[in-house]
């Protein structure tokens, strides 16, 4: 999960950088862009990714049965 998380990723950043940044088709090849830079960003991704479900694994499930209570009664 985290691979397809990680791949949705780059190709949002790379679509968002094209549409900001239009270059050449010349230059797209010849500029790879910065890896060290694509890690970091990849793992602060995987990380706030992993934050939020530690939060949502143990939260959501009372927060849905409270509001389904709340429904019936």
């Amino acid at each position: 999960m985290t691979t397809q998380l990680i791949k949705a990723h780059i190709r949002m950043t790379t679509a968002v950088r094209r549409a900001l940044h239009p270059e050449p088709a010349a230059n797209r090849d010849a500029e790879r862009g910065d890896v060290p830079g694509w890690v970091l960003i990849t793992i602060m991704t995987a990380a706030i990714v992993a934050a939020l479900w530690g939060f949502a694994v143990t939260n959501l499930p009372k927060m849905f049965e409270d509001a389904i209570n709340s429904v019936k009664s």
